[in-house]
């Protein structure tokens, strides 16, 4: 079979954009992630990968990327749980708000997460505006039952795999 021009150029995009895929870092920017066996959330761990771990692109599987640690282990993770660049840390490493300390290392920069607090109430000025305004005691209280409120990673986990978010959302069209 002779390969013609067209055939010759199809072959030479193909291997530069496998050759760019190998190169293609990711970092785990979500608490929780699992470097899974097959591209499926309820596949067996190969790994619990932490915050900041740098992943190279081995394949991409539309939802889930098979990636290589560092350390030579391969496997599957969901691409919601990775970033394309580093991720920084969240204003505070305390373990407050409704996650309980489980958003932090987020990819939420500092910004974000004091415009979050001001709209929540947390912010002295908020506070002094819901006071000269005369926003009912009632408010405020409930406001702070929910503030209180901490949401574990397993609880989180149960969340997500009983709404079917995330890399537990029913996969169509045979994509994994």
């Amino acid at each position: 079979m002779r390969m013609t021009r067209s055939m010759v150029v199809a072959v030479a995009l193909m291997l530069t954009a496998v050759a760019a895929m190998a190169d293609e870092k990711r970092w785990v920017s979500s608490e929780g992630t699992s470097l899974k066996t097959e591209a499926s959330p309820i596949s067996e761990n190969v790994a619990d990968l932490l915050v900041g771990t740098e992943v190279t692109v081995v394949e991409s599987g539309g939802r889930w990327l098979k990636v290589r640690t560092g350390d030579g282990r391969e496997g599957w993770v969901y691409v919601g749980r990775v970033s394309e660049t580093p991720p920084v840390a969240e204003v505070s490493a305390d373990d407050s708000g409704l996650f309980g300390g489980t958003l932090q290392k987020s990819q939420i920069n500092t910004a974000k997460a004091d415009s979050a607090r001001s709209i929540r109430g947390l912010s002295p000025e908020v506070t002094k505006y819901a006071k000269d305004r005369g926003t009912p005691e009632v408010y405020k209280k409930s406001l702070d039952v929910i503030l209180a409120r901490k949401v574990g990673a397993k609880e989180l986990k149960a969340f997500l795999k009983d709404g079917k978010i995330g890399e537990f959302a029913q996969v169509q069209g045979g994509e994994r």
